[in-house]
């Protein structure tokens, strides 16, 4: 009787181990492959957070799940960013065949050949979208989604249906000469309704039944059929639990409207019904069994398993100042550039690339323009074509999006935690929708998010053993203050004079 693949994964995996010293970079491949293993024969689904950072090119635990992928008999889909597939498909696969001695088929696309009986190689959005709209037949297989942190995120985009300018010009040449001049009119009153809304930092409004009545009355007017994109925004109109808002570009005088649902689990939870999924995160909840990231997600009962980040590869020193005032007050914001200037003039005799984390845009502005009359063109805002020698100033969406492509900070400064703002108004009926169903929005939405996003955010700070500042004192104000530590684990806490430790980072 052969053995079950998860003996077999540990026995080559645990040789391959020994006999290739190179790749043995972290203390838990045997025990995520022997997971990933069992996933595939039980056609159970797995949640893995690895601690390591999902959107890294080396991405050194994927060795875990290539392997068991490989020598499981059946297909397996791979969902992996863009980004990282010819390095797996020209580098790692081959090399891993050669060392396991198996030929399994690999194919790279947006959706897999009939009959095909292999490694399917698939971005996740790609995946995500044939399953979403099912016009394509996409299978039972397994998939292993390689770095399910952003599934959220990469749902709530393809969910969203938005109109811009260019839809506008659409619907109007759609249609008989006769309406077309009223589809301007409509246009106009609907921008002027948006205009009178005060100003907001996001430049986003939710439509209130005024706004709606106006969207209502343009559909009333067709003659003809509407464009795709206006069916799909009208289809979406009639169901309940969508949200829709408007963008404003005021400098342009343009505004885009978007639709979105307000939960996904509806549209999610019928996914994970279909196939076995083994979720790869970074680290998406401090539970280990992810009980928030999953609700969020409509995922079931599943195995789950947050793998501890390594006190001697993974090790920051953390600054906190306790004298902080709170960020919701008037002082805050004259300390915050007093003790960021302080910190920039304790290291300004050996210039390292410095990153300030600051999602207020006024105070953003305000803040580098006063930084670069000491510092000069040292300091740049939202720029990712920089050198070691900057300090780069931008606010948390802009480094998610380029932390990759540029140099690895010795010093970051956080001006306050990431945790998503009331003041956002697609954030605060996000929250409308939590209280409706009775349920925690805090610590079920708002904090995971926050930590999520703070995670991803300091992880090159671990592999340069560099410094992050958090000047946000809500942290040893706050009950949920234990929680952020605890994401920030391992770390060493500092106080002003230790900064000299960056010298040895």
């Amino acid at each position: 009787m052969s053995q079950p693949i998860e003996v077999t994964t540990h026995i080559i995996l645990r040789d391959l181990l020994r006999n290739q010293p190179a790749i043995v970079d972290w203390n838990h491949h045997l025990t995520m492959a022997r997971l990933v293993a069992r996933a595939l024969r039980t056609s159970k689904s797995s949640l893995i957070q690895t601690g390591i950072a999902t959107h890294r090119l080396e991405g050194k635990y994927r060795l875990s799940y290539l392997i068991p992928a490989l020598l499981w008999h059946e297909s397996v889909t791979i969902a992996i960013p863009q980004a990282f597939q010819a390095r797996l498909i020209e580098t790692q696969l081959p090399q891993l065949q050669q060392w396991l001695g198996t030929s399994k088929p690999v194919y790279c696309g947006d959706s897999p050949p009939p009959g095909f009986n292999g490694l399917w190689i698939v971005d996740p959005q790609s995946w995500l979208s044939l399953q979403l709209n099912r016009n394509v037949s996409v299978g039972s297989n397994p998939i292993a989604i390689d770095g399910a942190d952003e599934l959220d995120n990469w749902a709530q985009e393809l969910l969203t249906v938005r109109l811009n300018s260019q839809d506008w010009d659409s619907l109007r040449l759609s249609q008989p000469a006769n309406i077309r001049e009223k589809i301007i009119d409509i246009k106009i009153s609907l921008m002027a309704a948006l205009w009178q809304r005060p100003i907001n930092p996001y430049n986003c409004y939710l439509l209130d039944e005024s706004d709606r009545l106006i969207i209502d009355s343009l559909s009333k007017l067709m003659s003809y059929d509407l464009p795709a994109n206006w069916q799909r925004f009208y289809q979406n109109l009639s169901k309940k639990d969508r949200l829709v808002s408007a963008e404003i570009d005021r400098t342009r005088g343009t505004f885009t409207l978007a639709i979105a649902p307000t939960d996904l689990v509806a549209e999610l939870t019928p996914i994970w019904e279909r196939q076995p999924s083994i979720l790869i995160t970074s680290s998406v909840d401090l539970n280990t069994k992810a009980i928030g990231y999953r609700q969020e997600l409509g995922l079931g009962e599943m195995t789950s398993v947050k793998f501890p980040l390594d006190r001697q590869t993974d090790l920051f020193k953390l600054y906190i100042p306790r004298w902080m005032p709170m960020p919701n007050t008037s002082k805050f914001q004259p300390v915050l550039v007093s003790e960021i200037k302080h910190l920039l003039n304790l290291i300004n005799d050996r210039p390292k690339f410095v990153v300030i984390l600051i999602q207020d845009t006024p105070l953003k502005a305000q803040l580098a323009a006063i930084l670069a009359a000491e510092w000069g063109t040292r300091v740049q805002v939202d720029r990712a074509d920089l050198t070691e020698a900057n300090i780069l100033v931008c606010g948390w969406e802009f480094w998610q999006q380029h932390q990759d492509d540029l140099p690895t900070p010795e010093l970051m400064i956080i001006a306050t935690l990431p945790i998503p703002s009331l003041e956002d108004p697609l954030v605060a009926a996000k929250v409308s929708f939590y209280k409706q169903q009775k349920q925690d929005w805090f610590r079920l939405y708002l904090l995971p998010t926050g930590l999520r996003i703070l995670h991803r955010a300091i992880a090159p700070i671990r592999s340069s053993h560099g410094v992050v500042a958090i000047f946000d004192n809500r942290i040893d104000r706050r009950i949920y203050g234990k929680q952020v530590l605890a994401a920030l684990n391992p770390n060493i806490r500092i106080n002003y004079l230790d900064l000299s430790l960056l010298d040895s980072a």
